[in-house]
Protein backbone atom coordinates (compact mmCIF):
# COMPACT_ATOMS: atom_id res chain seq x y z
CA UNK A 1 0.00 0.00 0.00
CA UNK A 2 2.78 2.52 0.59
CA UNK A 3 4.23 2.42 -2.83
CA UNK A 4 1.06 4.19 -3.70
CA UNK A 5 2.58 7.24 -1.05
CA UNK A 6 4.30 10.28 -2.62
CA UNK A 7 6.03 12.45 -0.05
CA UNK A 8 6.99 15.85 -0.65
CA UNK A 9 8.02 18.65 1.55
CA UNK A 10 5.24 20.47 2.14
CA UNK A 11 1.63 19.22 0.64
CA UNK A 12 0.90 16.50 2.81
CA UNK A 13 -1.06 13.39 2.03
CA UNK A 14 -0.34 13.14 -1.73
CA UNK A 15 -1.09 9.47 -3.15
CA UNK A 16 -2.04 7.73 -6.20
CA UNK A 17 -5.61 5.60 -5.40
CA UNK A 18 -5.69 3.80 -8.43
CA UNK A 19 -4.19 0.92 -9.41
CA UNK A 20 -6.79 -1.78 -7.18
CA UNK A 21 -8.21 -4.39 -8.48
CA UNK A 22 -11.85 -4.41 -9.28
CA UNK A 23 -15.21 -7.00 -9.48
CA UNK A 24 -14.93 -7.46 -12.69
CA UNK A 25 -11.37 -9.23 -12.92
CA UNK A 26 -9.36 -5.54 -14.12
CA UNK A 27 -7.49 -2.92 -12.64
CA UNK A 28 -7.43 0.57 -12.35
CA UNK A 29 -4.90 2.04 -14.29
CA UNK A 30 -1.57 3.89 -12.13
CA UNK A 31 -0.94 7.60 -12.84
CA UNK A 32 -4.26 9.09 -13.14
CA UNK A 33 -5.92 9.33 -10.56
CA UNK A 34 -4.08 11.19 -7.07
CA UNK A 35 -5.12 12.70 -3.66
CA UNK A 36 -3.70 15.04 -1.91
CA UNK A 37 -3.93 18.07 1.12
CA UNK A 38 -3.89 21.70 0.00
CA UNK A 39 -0.90 22.74 -2.16
CA UNK A 40 -0.92 26.36 -0.61
CA UNK A 41 2.59 25.57 0.87
CA UNK A 42 4.23 23.90 -1.76
CA UNK A 43 7.91 24.32 -2.23
CA UNK A 44 9.69 24.54 -5.24
CA UNK A 45 10.23 20.99 -5.35
CA UNK A 46 6.83 20.17 -4.48
CA UNK A 47 6.07 22.13 -7.40
CA UNK A 48 8.35 20.33 -10.10
CA UNK A 49 6.61 17.22 -8.40
CA UNK A 50 3.12 18.34 -9.17
CA UNK A 51 3.96 19.47 -12.71
CA UNK A 52 5.27 15.45 -13.58
CA UNK A 53 1.97 13.91 -12.62
CA UNK A 54 0.87 16.15 -15.63
CA UNK A 55 -2.47 16.69 -14.06
CA UNK A 56 -5.64 18.07 -16.50
CA UNK A 57 -7.70 18.43 -13.58
CA UNK A 58 -7.93 19.49 -10.77
CA UNK A 59 -10.71 19.23 -8.13
CA UNK A 60 -10.54 21.37 -4.89
CA UNK A 61 -13.26 21.30 -2.32
CA UNK A 62 -12.84 23.78 0.03
CA UNK A 63 -14.35 26.57 1.13
CA UNK A 64 -13.96 29.97 -0.47
CA UNK A 65 -12.33 31.32 2.88
CA UNK A 66 -9.73 28.08 2.69
CA UNK A 67 -8.53 29.10 -0.80
CA UNK A 68 -7.72 32.72 0.13
CA UNK A 69 -6.00 31.72 3.03
CA UNK A 70 -4.20 29.14 1.69
CA UNK A 71 -4.09 30.09 -1.90
CA UNK A 72 -3.02 27.57 -4.24
CA UNK A 73 0.59 27.09 -5.49
CA UNK A 74 1.04 26.50 -9.24
CA UNK A 75 4.02 24.96 -11.54
CA UNK A 76 5.26 27.00 -14.25
CA UNK A 77 2.72 26.57 -17.22
CA UNK A 78 0.05 24.97 -14.83
CA UNK A 79 -3.13 24.82 -17.20
CA UNK A 80 -5.04 21.72 -16.07
CA UNK A 81 -8.90 22.47 -15.62
CA UNK A 82 -9.54 23.95 -11.70
CA UNK A 83 -12.81 22.79 -9.99
CA UNK A 84 -14.20 24.32 -7.38
CA UNK A 85 -17.14 26.41 -5.95
CA UNK A 86 -17.91 29.07 -3.47
CA UNK A 87 -21.17 27.51 -2.60
CA UNK A 88 -22.36 28.23 1.04
CA UNK A 89 -19.68 30.22 2.06
CA UNK A 90 -22.27 32.79 3.42
CA UNK A 91 -22.09 30.77 6.72
CA UNK A 92 -18.98 30.27 9.65
CA UNK A 93 -17.17 27.36 8.93
CA UNK A 94 -18.44 24.50 10.70
CA UNK A 95 -15.02 22.85 11.41
CA UNK A 96 -13.46 26.10 12.70
CA UNK A 97 -16.89 26.65 14.74
CA UNK A 98 -16.52 23.14 16.40
CA UNK A 99 -12.63 23.69 17.25
CA UNK A 100 -13.27 27.12 18.76
CA UNK A 101 -15.82 25.21 21.58
CA UNK A 102 -14.04 21.76 21.91
CA UNK A 103 -13.07 20.63 25.02
CA UNK A 104 -10.29 18.89 23.47
CA UNK A 105 -11.94 15.48 24.31
CA UNK A 106 -12.19 12.28 22.05
CA UNK A 107 -16.09 12.04 22.74
CA UNK A 108 -17.33 15.21 20.92
CA UNK A 109 -14.67 15.02 18.29
CA UNK A 110 -16.20 11.52 17.42
CA UNK A 111 -19.64 12.98 17.54
CA UNK A 112 -18.96 16.01 15.52
CA UNK A 113 -17.28 13.87 12.59
CA UNK A 114 -19.96 11.39 12.77
CA UNK A 115 -22.48 13.69 12.46
CA UNK A 116 -20.20 15.44 9.48
CA UNK A 117 -20.17 12.68 7.47
CA UNK A 118 -23.76 11.19 8.07
CA UNK A 119 -24.45 14.99 6.33
CA UNK A 120 -21.18 15.54 3.75
CA UNK A 121 -22.72 13.46 1.02
CA UNK A 122 -25.84 16.10 0.62
CA UNK A 123 -23.84 19.18 1.23
CA UNK A 124 -25.30 21.07 -1.80
CA UNK A 125 -21.42 22.49 -2.36
CA UNK A 126 -20.43 18.64 -1.91
CA UNK A 127 -23.26 17.41 -4.58
CA UNK A 128 -22.01 20.07 -7.07
CA UNK A 129 -18.04 19.60 -6.89
CA UNK A 130 -18.58 15.65 -7.08
CA UNK A 131 -20.77 15.58 -9.79
CA UNK A 132 -18.76 17.78 -11.88
CA UNK A 133 -15.65 15.78 -10.90
CA UNK A 134 -17.24 12.47 -12.34
CA UNK A 135 -18.36 14.47 -15.31
CA UNK A 136 -14.61 15.67 -15.68
CA UNK A 137 -13.08 11.86 -15.19
CA UNK A 138 -15.81 11.10 -18.35
CA UNK A 139 -14.20 13.26 -20.47
CA UNK A 140 -10.54 13.84 -20.15
CA UNK A 141 -7.92 11.36 -20.92
CA UNK A 142 -5.37 12.51 -18.60
CA UNK A 143 -4.88 12.34 -14.95
CA UNK A 144 -7.01 13.90 -12.19
CA UNK A 145 -6.04 15.39 -8.72
CA UNK A 146 -8.87 15.56 -5.59
CA UNK A 147 -8.05 17.76 -2.63
CA UNK A 148 -9.13 19.47 0.59
CA UNK A 149 -7.24 20.86 3.09
CA UNK A 150 -6.20 17.49 5.01
CA UNK A 151 -6.81 15.48 2.20
CA UNK A 152 -8.97 13.23 4.50
CA UNK A 153 -12.50 13.76 4.63
CA UNK A 154 -14.21 15.54 1.77
CA UNK A 155 -11.29 13.92 -0.53
CA UNK A 156 -11.75 10.23 1.47
CA UNK A 157 -15.27 10.20 0.76
CA UNK A 158 -14.95 11.03 -2.76
CA UNK A 159 -12.06 8.99 -3.41
CA UNK A 160 -14.31 5.98 -2.05
CA UNK A 161 -17.34 6.82 -4.33
CA UNK A 162 -14.87 6.43 -6.94
CA UNK A 163 -13.56 3.41 -6.08
CA UNK A 164 -17.37 1.99 -5.52
CA UNK A 165 -18.20 3.21 -9.75
CA UNK A 166 -15.38 1.50 -10.63
CA UNK A 167 -15.82 -1.77 -8.91
CA UNK A 168 -13.19 -2.00 -6.23
CA UNK A 169 -13.91 -4.00 -3.14
CA UNK A 170 -15.24 -2.62 0.01
CA UNK A 171 -12.08 -4.18 1.68
CA UNK A 172 -9.64 -1.76 -0.55
CA UNK A 173 -11.70 0.87 -0.45
CA UNK A 174 -11.60 1.13 3.58
CA UNK A 175 -8.05 0.48 2.85
CA UNK A 176 -7.06 2.78 0.82
CA UNK A 177 -9.08 5.69 3.08
CA UNK A 178 -7.17 4.76 6.35
CA UNK A 179 -4.19 4.97 4.50
CA UNK A 180 -4.25 8.70 4.75
CA UNK A 181 -2.90 7.68 8.79
CA UNK A 182 0.07 6.56 7.32
CA UNK A 183 0.28 9.42 4.50
CA UNK A 184 0.18 12.01 7.22
CA UNK A 185 4.14 11.43 8.45
CA UNK A 186 2.04 12.08 11.99
CA UNK A 187 5.99 11.33 13.50
CA UNK A 188 7.71 14.00 11.22
CA UNK A 189 4.66 16.51 11.08
CA UNK A 190 3.05 16.51 14.54
CA UNK A 191 4.68 19.73 15.73
CA UNK A 192 3.13 21.55 12.51
CA UNK A 193 0.02 19.80 12.71
CA UNK A 194 -0.37 21.17 16.01
CA UNK A 195 0.44 24.30 15.71
CA UNK A 196 -2.69 24.68 12.56
CA UNK A 197 -5.30 23.19 14.39
CA UNK A 198 -3.82 25.19 17.82
CA UNK A 199 -4.28 28.40 15.60
CA UNK A 200 -7.65 27.83 14.36
CA UNK A 201 -8.73 26.73 18.50
CA UNK A 202 -7.58 29.79 19.49
CA UNK A 203 -5.28 27.83 22.02
CA UNK A 204 -3.04 25.14 22.48
CA UNK A 205 -3.80 21.94 21.44
CA UNK A 206 -1.98 18.74 23.10
CA UNK A 207 -0.12 15.82 20.64
CA UNK A 208 -3.48 13.49 21.39
CA UNK A 209 -5.72 15.92 20.37
CA UNK A 210 -3.85 16.86 17.17
CA UNK A 211 -3.62 12.85 16.09
CA UNK A 212 -7.30 12.45 17.32
CA UNK A 213 -8.63 15.25 14.75
CA UNK A 214 -6.15 15.07 12.12
CA UNK A 215 -6.41 10.99 11.44
CA UNK A 216 -9.34 9.01 10.51
CA UNK A 217 -11.57 5.93 11.17
CA UNK A 218 -13.34 3.38 9.20
CA UNK A 219 -16.32 4.30 11.52
CA UNK A 220 -16.62 7.87 9.70
CA UNK A 221 -16.73 6.24 6.49
CA UNK A 222 -19.07 3.68 7.53
CA UNK A 223 -21.41 6.33 8.85
CA UNK A 224 -21.59 8.31 5.66
CA UNK A 225 -22.60 5.52 3.17
CA UNK A 226 -24.77 3.68 5.95
CA UNK A 227 -26.55 7.11 5.40
CA UNK A 228 -26.40 7.31 1.73
CA UNK A 229 -28.09 3.87 1.69
CA UNK A 230 -30.51 4.62 4.08
CA UNK A 231 -31.39 7.92 1.73
CA UNK A 232 -31.30 5.95 -1.72
CA UNK A 233 -31.02 2.57 -1.27
CA UNK A 234 -27.53 1.90 -2.47
CA UNK A 235 -24.20 4.07 -3.61
CA UNK A 236 -25.23 3.15 -7.13
CA UNK A 237 -28.82 5.15 -6.53
CA UNK A 238 -26.83 7.88 -5.05
CA UNK A 239 -24.14 8.19 -7.93
CA UNK A 240 -27.22 7.95 -10.28
CA UNK A 241 -30.22 9.86 -8.89
CA UNK A 242 -27.94 12.97 -6.82
CA UNK A 243 -24.83 13.50 -8.76
CA UNK A 244 -26.08 12.66 -12.16
CA UNK A 245 -24.06 9.74 -12.72
CA UNK A 246 -25.73 7.79 -15.43
CA UNK A 247 -24.65 4.66 -16.90
CA UNK A 248 -23.05 6.43 -20.24
CA UNK A 249 -21.04 8.03 -18.03
CA UNK A 250 -20.06 5.46 -15.43
CA UNK A 251 -19.38 3.39 -18.96
CA UNK A 252 -17.27 6.58 -19.79
CA UNK A 253 -15.19 6.49 -16.80
CA UNK A 254 -14.66 2.73 -16.42
CA UNK A 255 -13.61 2.81 -20.26
CA UNK A 256 -11.02 5.29 -19.39
CA UNK A 257 -9.75 4.34 -15.69
CA UNK A 258 -9.93 -0.22 -16.51
CA UNK A 259 -7.92 -2.07 -17.63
Amino acid sequence: MTDRLIPLDSVLNLRDFGGYPTADGRRIVRGRLYRSAHHGRATPTDLEALAALELSVIVDLRRAHERQREPSRRPAGFNAQVIDNDIGDDADDPWLAFMRDWDLSVEPLQGYLADYYRQAPFEPRHVDLYARYFHALGQTDGAVLIHCAAGKDRTGLLAALTHHLLGVSREDLVSDYLLTNTALDFERRLPQMTRDLSDHAGRELSAAATRAAMGVDAAYLDTAIAAIEAAHGDLDGYLHDVLGVAPALKDRVRARLLV
